[in-house]
């Protein structure tokens, strides 16, 4: 069981640094929101499954899911807001004016 709870702790490790790299990577402020939204979906569902793997049905484990779930909504959310204020500011510049 501890092999499959470290496979699982490499691969979430795996995936952040992916969306890191992919966050560096990328040029526009959209294409880098994805990265975060990414990281936190992925990282998140892989958390709470080796919470569950390493404590089975516990308060902990329970716990880990209730974070993972307010931290994806939350997560969605915040993100949806950001893409907006993105697309907002550029259709009508850093002021909130139209532009020529």
């Amino acid at each position: 069981m501890t092999v499959v709870i470290d496979m699982l702790l490499g691969l979430l490790v795996a995936v952040t640094w992916l969306g890191c790299l992919g966050f560096a990577r990328l040029r526009s402020p959209l294409d880098r929101l994805h990265c975060a939204s990414f990281v936190n979906a992925a990282a998140g569902v892989l958390l709470a499954a080796v919470a569950f793997l390493a404590d089975g049905p516990s308060d902990r484990a329970f716990k880990v899911l209730l974070t993972v779930a307010v931290s994806l909504v939350a997560g969605s959310a915040l993100s949806h807001a950001v893409g907006r204020a993105l697309l907002y500011r550029g259709r009508f510049g850093e002021l909130g004016t139209r532009g020529p």
